[in-house]
C-alpha cells in the first residue's frame, strides 16, 4: 500500500517557523513576514502564493494592514476570518504604541506622539479626528476618538473636547486628525478650528499643547511650525 505523501507546504511551515524561532525577522522579504503570519490565520493551504499577490497589491505590510477589509477579501485566499485577523494585527500595534505614551512626558517625546498617530489615523479612508488628554507632567491620561466624519469633513465641538478634558481631569490636550488624501498643508477650516478649540479650552485654564495633521508618511505640527 502505497503512503499518501504530504503536502511539501506543512513541512515549509515548519521550516519558516523554525527560521523565525531561531532568528527572528530580520533581514525577510515583507511576503516572508506575511507567509509565516497568514500560516496563523489559514489551515491547510500554501501561504506563499497569497502572501506574494497582497504585496502585489498593497506594495508593502504598511500597505496590507491599512487596507480594509473589503479590499483584502478580494484577494485570492483571503476569506473575512483572514482579513479581520490582519484588522487585529494593526489594533493590536496601534495598542502597543499607544500603551507607550504612558508615563511619558510627551511634549519632551513627541517622537513617540507622531509614530502612535501614524499608525492610528494612517489608512483610514475617512477623516478622524483623537484628542489625547495630559495630567500637569504631560503625561497621557486618556486617549479619545471624537470624531470620524467622510473625507475632506469632519466636524468638530470645541464644547465636547472642552467636556471631555475636564471630564478626564486633564490640564493639557493634543488633538489630531488625518487627511486621507495625503496632504499635510492645513486647511483655512483645520486653522480655523485650532484657534477656537484653544480659545474655548482657556476658559477653563486647559492648554492646547498641539495640533497634528497626519497624512501619508508624515506629519504636520503646528506647535513645530510656531502655529499655536
Amino acid at each position: 500500500m502505497i503512503k499518501a505523501q504530504k503536502p511539501s507546504y506543512i513541512g515549509h511551515r515548519q521550516r519558516i517557523k523554525d527560521k523565525y524561532k531561531k532568528s527572528g525577522i530580520d533581514g525577510w522579504l515583507d511576503y516572508e513576514v506575511l507567509e509565516l503570519v497568514l500560516s496563523y490565520a489559514i489551515a491547510r493551504k500554501d501561504t506563499k502564493p497569497i502572501a506574494k499577490e497582497l504585496i502585489t497589491r498593497f506594495k508593502t505590510i504598511n500597505g496590507v494592514l491599512d487596507a480594509d477589509k473589503e479590499e483584502l477579501e478580494s484577494v485570492l485566499g483571503i476569506s473575512e476570518h483572514t482579513a479581520l485577523f490582519f484588522g487585529l494585527l494593526k489594533d493590536i500595534a496601534i495598542l502597543y504604541l499607544e500603551n507607550g505614551l504612558h508615563n511619558k512626558d510627551l511634549l519632551s517625546s513627541p517622537e513617540v506622539v507622531y509614530d502612535y498617530l501614524r499608525a492610528a489615523l494612517k489608512g483610514s479612508a475617512d477623516e478622524e479626528f483623537k484628542t489625547l488628554f495630559l495630567n500637569s507632567r504631560n503625561q497621557l491620561i486618556a486617549v479619545e476618538t471624537l470624531q470620524t466624519g467622510t473625507v475632506n469633513k469632519a466636524v468638530v465641538y470645541p464644547r465636547k473636547i472642552v467636556e471631555r478634558a475636564l471630564y478626564n481631569h486633564a490640564v493639557n490636550v493634543i488633538i489630531a486628525h488625518n487627511h486621507p488624501a495625503g496632504t499635510l498643508k492645513p486647511s483655512q477650516d483645520d486653522c480655523a478650528v485650532t484657534k477656537v478649540i484653544k480659545a474655548a479650552l482657556k476658559t477653563v485654564e486647559i492648554s492646547l499643547l498641539d495640533h497634528i495633521i497626519i497624512g501619508g508618511n508624515d506629519y504636520f505640527s503646528f506647535k513645530s511650525k510656531g502655529l499655536i
